[in-house]
């Protein structure tokens, strides 16, 4: 199983001072999070497009590649890039870049995207926000298969017989699809064989199951290579040393966050009585002590059978220090006790299976 961090390069004012970080420390101190990361040993770092002031980042693969100077071996992926609002052939340009200059480390993780800012933008309209997606990705998936592309047209314009470079050093570059839980996304995933990573911030976590089973079957169906069948599971959380700090600590952000986009899509304002009931074992926030989060997590493991966890530890402005105290906790000790209780049980069950 692989473990990682996601973010949006969140710079919202902090909620009890109303003071925002200038953006150059905020990117500094975000190249600093993902070194850290790389430091103790997670697997994988993602950045998340945004375009709207509230989050730095509207080129992942741009602050990624300052990321790979200052890594080794931690996996650097987008985590999303928003596919419909953007050209396959430069995103396929932009991550074979990041492959090189990271030696192999790129991914890219092609999403619909739950923000429509991008839309409007570059031009595009909403009322073709499926198609498209689905445009899109296969031509990135073409590209990313066949150095020549020949290409009808539709939204984008055709391509003739042309060379797309630079080709990636590996091959193929990973591609996953990012889902909130549609199932004709979830099938699409399978159909074609790709890897499949699902967002879960809110509700019971249980009631995406089905979603994964329908993922794995469309796959089987549809003849994909089983081992390219992986499921990732995305939240949000943060660590401290005990489940109360860590609660006291993340909660304002995160109300804050969630009680502005509240406002603009509906949803009432956040409480701390929904705060802590997601923070149970059976909600969708890994907020707690180290102890608390690995649980969690190999509760879902049982639920999912997954191959990858990324949670998003900076859901709102998190001072830095407590966000690299977070980032710390989470590799040196949620992981390897995770670890070691799946490899407990799979020592458990071989004698079985032999």
């Amino acid at each position: 199983m692989e473990f990682g961090i996601y973010t949006f390069g969140d710079n919202m004012p902090d909620p009890t001072t109303g003071v925002r970080l200038d953006p150059v420390e905020r990117i500094r101190n975000l190249i600093e999070e993902i070194e850290l990361a790389d430091q103790v040993g997670l697997d994988v770092f993602g950045l998340g497009e945004h375009h709207r002031p509230d989050y730095l980042v509207s080129a992942p693969d741009v602050v990624l590649a300052a990321a790979a100077a200052r890594t080794k071996s931690i996996r650097l992926t987008s985590a999303v890039t928003v596919l419909s609002s953007d050209d396959p052939v430069r995103v396929f340009q932009r991550f074979s870049t990041l492959d090189l200059a990271s030696n192999g480390r790129a991914e890219v993780m092609a999403g619909r995207g739950s923000f429509i800012e991008s839309f409007p933008l570059f031009g595009f309209d909403l009322a073709d926000y499926d198609a498209l997606f689905a445009e899109n990705l296969e031509l990135l998936l073409r590209i990313r298969d066949s150095e020549r592309v020949s290409w009808p047209g539709g939204h984008r314009a055709a391509i003739q017989d042309l060379g797309v470079y630079p080709r990636p050093a590996q091959d193929p570059l990973p591609v996953w699809i990012a889902v909130g839980g549609t199932p004709q996304s979830v099938v699409r995933a399978g159909v074609l064989g790709l890897p499949l990573a699902i967002a879960i911030i809110g509700g019971n976590p249980a009631h995406f199951q089905p979603l994964v089973e329908l993922y794995r079957r469309a796959g089987k169906e549809a003849g994909s290579d089983p081992a390219r069948l992986k499921v990732g599971i995305n939240s949000h959380g943060f660590i401290a040393e005990n489940s109360q700090e860590a609660a006291d600590i993340a909660y304002p952000p995160f109300a804050a966050v969630m009680t502005k986009l509240g406002k603009e899509r509906g949803w009432p304002p956040t409480t701390r009585g929904q705060f802590e009931a997601q923070r149970r074992l059976h909600g969708a926030l890994f907020v707690g002590s180290p102890s608390e989060v690995a649980e969690k997590i190999l509760y879902q493991h049982e639920l999912f059978d997954h191959d990858r966890f990324l949670i998003q530890f900076s859901v709102g402005t998190l001072p830095h220090d407590k966000m690299m105290k977070s980032i710390e906790l989470f590799g040196t000790k949620v992981v390897p006790e995770v670890k070691r209780a799946l490899a407990a049980k799979a020592s458990d069950v071989a004698p079985e299976q032999a």
